[in-house]
This record gives structure tokens, C-alpha cells and sequence, in this order.
């Protein structure tokens, strides 16, 4: 099938070669095309321009041609650090933090974590695999276009590996990418309360073989924070993946610096998640590696926790990346519009920087840079038209209301 998009106000995240990231002052540059058109057959780009240069078409046959005067196109989101396979909510606890108890507090009542674990244990697979591709799908229809998922709520034999099928069903599925995250050290489950160690061993010595030998990991997680998991936990969960061929993607410094980024950098992490604390030991480590920072706003907005300081890290010219860390207790949504309005408004970032981030650099934090984040030649048609919009500005400024239009997905219209 052949496609041409044609008076596009703004085609954006327009290149050449397929970038692999954009760090520094360089995420204040958004390549772009004023009144373009774009031609896409058998479901990737293979050509675009300005309105002026464009020669017209000698062949219309099989042929669909949109208008998009007024419109913006660009690639699809990219979301690379989600836990959307889940069971139940816990609104509950939302009402909680109302009434002034902090996230610890709950967790050390059996709330957090555990809460959702115990509702995964309960949940039969199939009834949970409907219910994540039914969320999967709404993501898609806002603007998602690639998505990692991690296990984590699982916390024993049993569950993770439920988890992990259903996310393997779901790449299966789907019609994005996806990538899946073993994140077995998410919590001490309850019946390992006062033997941390022993459940460390479960994961590691039992749950990992299992998971490698049926193929359900992409990448290894775990939460680095004090309460949680330490550098020598973080450590040997790191090792222990790189015997399985599974690279690193970490949850650290949330609440607490302790270590973990430097750590995270010496076993060659694929990213840091989170980073709402940043020591400048953190930014050194960070400076010259391959591991990519990844900012999570909207937990900080629901958690009225601190931002991650976005502008210290690329003024240590490093890359960035925005993800929604969608999740039923800390981030109830997955929707990478408002993750790229709360990067504008709270964080500070241009929409330029926040659109890098959330496209091209996400894409670099799940290593899907081949499928996703850009408009490139050659590349899968993965994009959105908005609605008439003044500019791409809009997007972020107009936080809270959908302007998209139209989803593509290797260049079929998804309804």
C-alpha cells in the first residue's frame, strides 16, 4: 500500500540517517519541514519534501492521498519504561497519600508493591493478558508507538513468569515494539520479609535460569533505593543478567543517592531511571557513558515528589530520555502527551528538548532506534497527524487535551 501525506504544516523528528541519540545543546535543535509531504509504501518512509520542490505523482494507482493542511505529523512516542502488565488499582492508596501518608508508609503497611502483587497472584493469565492489551491499545491510540514493560509485580516463581508470558504475548500481539524487563527484585515479597538474601538467591538462582531459558527477558531491573535493594544486591542482579545476555535498566535514586548510578554505569546499564536526585558524582559517572538517563515526571507529579533535574543533565552534555512509569501506584497513566507538557511545564525543558527526549532518545533507552522515534527513510511509518494546530508548540502547551488526530503503525491507520 502506498501513501502520500501531503501540505503538512509541519513534518518533525525529520532525518536523513536514523539518529541514535541527541545529547547536550544539541536536544534544542528539532529538524523539521515547513508545508511538507511524506510518501510511505509497505509501511515505511521512503520519501519526503517541501510542498514547493514536490514534482507530483505520475502513478496514482493504489494511491491514498491525505490532506494535512493545518496539521502536524510526527513519529510516534516512544514510552521505555512502563509496568502496564497489572492487576486491579489502588486508588486506595491515592486517597491515603490525601490524608498525608507518604509512599514508605504505605509500603510498610502491606500497601505499594505488595498490595498489587497480591492482585496479580490472584489474577488468572488470560484474564490478565485482556486486560493489559486493552490498556496496551489506548496507550497506542494516544500516541505510543514503541513500549517497554517490566514484570515486578509478581515477586515469586510463579507470578513474574505469569507476567513475563503475558508481555510476550503482547509483543506478539501488538503491532509496536516491545521490549520486556525481568524485574524480580522489585520488593522483598511478605514471606521473605526478614530474609532479603533468600530472596535474592530466588531470583537470581531460580527465577532468572527459568526466564532465560524460556526467552521472556529483554533486560534485568531493579530497585536501588533504601528500603528496598543495595549496591550489592543491584550488583549481583547485574552480573547475573549479563550471564543471561540481558543488559541492565535501573530504578535508582528516587528518594535516596546511594551509589547506584555509578554502579549502574561500571556494569554498562542501558539506562537510569528516575534520577529525581542527582549527586554530582552521578552526573561525573554519567559523562562519557553509554547508560541513558531517564526522566519519569509524571510520578513526580502524582507523588508530589521533586522533578528530576533535566537541565543539570544536559548541561553535563549528556542525552535524556522521558518515559510515563506507568504503573496502578505510583503513575495510573500512560499518556506520553502530558509526560511531555509536564517536562515543559514543570521541568522546564523546550518542547523541542522534551519531544527528543520522548522520541529519539526514548527509542536509544530500549534500543529501538531502528523501528522508532524518527521520520527517516527507510524506517518503520510508526506516526501521528495531529489536529489543525497552530505548530508543534501546541502539543506540550495544550496539556490535557488530545490533539491527535490519526495513528499510523507501519503505515496502517489504527481505528
Amino acid at each position: 500500500m502506498r501513501i502520500l501525506i501531503k501540505n503538512i504544516k509541519q513534518l518533525v523528528q525529520v532525518w536523513d540517517e536514523n539518529p541514535i541519540q541527541i545529547a547536550g545543546t544539541k536536544m534544542n535543535k528539532l529538524p523539521m519541514i515547513e508545508d511538507a509531504w511524506l510518501a510511505i509504501e509497505d509501511g515505511k518512509f521512503v520519501d519526503y519534501g517541501q510542498m514547493a520542490d514536490w514534482q507530483g505523482i505520475s502513478d496514482w494507482r493504489g494511491l491514498e492521498v491525505i490532506d494535512a493542511d493545518g496539521k502536524v505529523v510526527m513519529p510516534l512516542w516512544v514510552d521505555s519504561h512502563t509496568h502496564t502488565v497489572f492487576a486491579g488499582t489502588r486508588e486506595g492508596e491515592f486517597v491515603d497519600r490525601i490524608n498525608g501518608l507518604s509512599y514508605e508508609e504505605i509500603a510498610s503497611r502491606g500497601g505499594g508493591i505488595l498490595n498489587s502483587a497480591d492482585k496479580l497472584g490472584a489474577l488468572e493469565e488470560n484474564q490478565l493478558f485482556e486486560e493489559s492489551l486493552e490498556r496496551s491499545r489506548k496507550l497506542i491510540k494516544m500516541g505510543t508507538g514503541a513500549l517497554e514493560i517490566k514484570s515486578g509485580y509478581g515477586l515469586s516463581m510463579e507470578s513474574e513468569l505469569k507476567m513475563l508470558r503475558v508481555i510476550k504475548k503482547l509483543k506478539e500481539t501488538l503491532p509496536i515494539p516491545v521490549k520486556s524487563t525481568f524485574l524480580g527484585a522489585h520488593a522483598v515479597p511478605a514471606n521473605f520479609k526478614n530474609n532479603k538474601q533468600g530472596y535474592m538467591d530466588e531470583v537470581i538462582n531460580s527465577m532468572l535460569p527459568r526466564i532465560a531459558e524460556e526467552g521472556l527477558a529483554d533486560y534485568i531491573d531493579i530497585f536501588t533505593e533504601k528500603g528496598y535493594f543495595d549496591l550489592d544486591d543491584t550488583k549481583r542482579v547485574m552480573e547475573a543478567g549479563l550471564k543471561f545476555g540481558m543488559k541492565s535498566k535501573i530504578h535508582v535514586n528516587q528518594f535516596n543517592a546511594i551509589g547506584g548510578i555509578p554502579l549502574a554505569v561500571q556494569n554498562n546499564a542501558l539506562s537510569v531511571d528516575h534520577l529525581e536526585v542527582l549527586s554530582a558524582e552521578d552526573l561525573a559517572s554519567l559523562n562519557g557513558s553509554s547508560t541513558i538517563p531517564v526522566a519519569l515526571p509524571s510520578c513526580s507529579f502524582f507523588l508530589n515528589i521533586p522533578y528530576t533535574p533535566v537541565h543539570d543533565l544536559m548541561n553535563a552534555d549528556l542525552p535524556l530520555a522521558l518515559a510515563t512509569d506507568y504503573n496502578p501506584g505510583s503513575t495510573p497513566s500512560g499518556n506520553m502527551n502530558f509526560v511531555v507538557s509536564l517536562a515543559c511545564i514543570k521541568m522546564k525543558m523546550t518542547p523541542e528538548q522534551a519531544i527528543n527526549a520522548a522520541t529519539v532518545n526514548a527509542a536509544a533507552a530500549m534500543e529501538t532506534s531502528s523501528q522508532s522515534g524518527s521520520i527517516t527513510m527507510g524506517q518503520a511509518a510508526n506516526f501521528f497527524i495531529s489536529e489543525k494546530i497552530t505548530s508543534y508548540h501546541y502539543l506540550p502547551y495544550s496539556f490535557g487535551e488530545n490533539s491527535i488526530e490519526s495513528v499510523y503503525v507501519n503505515g496502517e491507520l489504527q481505528s
